[in-house]
């Protein structure tokens, strides 16, 4: 099976359309209510792995990258999503993306990746498509409070704590802003699970100790020179 068939089955089986709706709803509020103070209304924004679009069609920029290898992505997109279904792995098709990004954001991505060569490969590669003092918002499983769930998934393969992560992060260039090594609940099909208790969960850091399985992270690329 072609990997974009498997992609493509794989998370039809995975989410039904109720949860599908639901998905879109509750990425809203994460949005409105945390990830957007990160992202300039008038910044490029490149979404790696976007999947169905959650991000991407309801973050508010100025132009809206997407990245899949999932065909599907694109009957998703809203039409002014600009969406390469091309192999970020691939230098061949790296080459294919041409333009500089103020912002690149990546969710439950790293842990699909067969190995930390891929892992370095790719955030070498959002180093070098972002702008200089351009960031990386990463939100990601982390390893450290998730492992008991983390490999219930069948496509989960690399382990990643939120302090590897950091040290790749360094070590490939990039300046560490923020790290939140606990966040978000690991599962969408966990708790918080109704657009009212996230709104109420975003607003209390107090829980995210004790509930979140994912980290949050932002890393910028360095002005030239410094």
């Amino acid at each position: 099976m072609k990997p974009d068939e498997y992609l493509k089955k794989l998370y039809a089986n995975r989410f039904d359309a109720k949860q599908m709706r639901s998905k879109v709803t509750l990425w809203k509020i994460l949005i409105d209510d945390f990830l957007q103070k990160y992202v300039s209304p008038e910044s490029s924004v490149l979404d790696i792995g976007g999947g169905y679009c959650e991000f991407i069609n309801q973050i508010q920029a100025k132009e809206k990258y997407l990245i899949d290898l999932n065909p599907d992505s694109k009957l998703f997109a809203n039409p002014d999503v600009n969406v390469l279904n091309l192999d970020i792995l691939s230098l061949n098709e790296q080459k294919l993306l041409t333009c500089q990004f103020d912002i690149i954001f990546i969710s439950n991505f790293f842990e699909h990746l067969r190995n930390k060569e891929e892992l370095i490969e790719i955030l070498a590669f959002c180093l070098n498509s972002l702008k200089p003092q351009g960031s990386l918002l990463i939100v990601q499983p982390n390893f450290k409070y998730s492992f008991k769930e983390y490999y219930d998934f069948i496509d989960h393969q690399l382990p990643i704590t939120h302090l590897s992560l950091k040290e790749i992060l360094q070590t490939v260039g990039f300046k560490i802003d923020l790290i939140i090594p606990r966040f978000l609940p690991f599962s969408t099909k966990g708790r918080p699970a109704s657009p009212l208790l996230l709104k109420f969960y975003l607003k209390m850091p107090l829980l995210w100790q004790f509930l979140g399985g994912q980290m949050f992270v932002k890393a910028s690329k360095p002005h030239l020179g410094t």
